[in-house]
């Protein structure tokens, strides 16, 4: 199978989901407000590329290179990242949604997550030590033996962290997450101040 090799290209406002984006390897390309929904970029490699405003809902990610990616206004419903090649995994996120994701083992240690909505994304087992969850809303997301060590949660919110279930040394909260962290014991904590 002939594999494409796309170097600083800019693909501006296509639709992969009707003309499916070509397999192979794509480097320092820049992906603006493209329609990837439903589609597949399985067993296709991007480096160091940007995606800008792009619906990516749904997307197939089987054996698929992401390397220094940069997500930005991006839709990224129920994507599996977990399927992704591990190797050299490297991604940000500003202002995404991905909502119902996963990163179930996924060894993602000092990622970003900047203004996102990480709504019922799947956290187990992963290593995310170093991570910060900038201004997240992480209603229903599963931290299950993950590691969040030195991870930043101070300014995100809606987070339910087992202490007891999950590796915590050093990761930064702010008070008013700290109920977060207590869930589990069905305590009440109140704000006398």
């Amino acid at each position: 199978m002939h594999e494409t090799y796309v170097q600083d290209r800019t693909f501006d406002r296509n639709n992969f989901k009707q003309q499916p984006l070509p397999h192979g390897e794509y480097e320092n390309c820049l992906f603006n407000h493209c329609d990837f929904s439903d589609s597949t970029l399985s067993g296709s490699t991007f480096t160091d590329c940007s995606f800008i405003g792009c619906n990516l809902s749904l997307t197939a990610l089987v054996q698929t290179g992401l390397r220094d990616i940069r997500f930005k206004d991006c839709k990224m419903l129920g994507l599996r990242f977990d399927s992704c090649i591990p190797f050299g995994l490297s991604f940000s996120f500003d202002n995404c949604q991905l909502n119902h994701s996963s990163f179930y083992k996924t060894k993602i240690k000092k990622t970003i997550f900047k203004n996102s909505q990480l709504r019922e994304v799947d956290f187990a087992d992963c290593d995310l030590a170093s991570a910060v969850f900038d201004h997240c809303d992480l209603t229903g997301a599963t931290f299950d033996n993950t590691n969040i060590e030195r991870a930043d949660f101070r300014t995100s919110y809606n987070y339910s962290i087992d202490p007891e279930r999950n590796r915590i040394k050093k990761a930064k909260f702010a008070i008013f997450g700290l109920s977060g962290l207590l869930d589990k014991y069905d305590i009440q904590i109140e704000n006398n101040g």
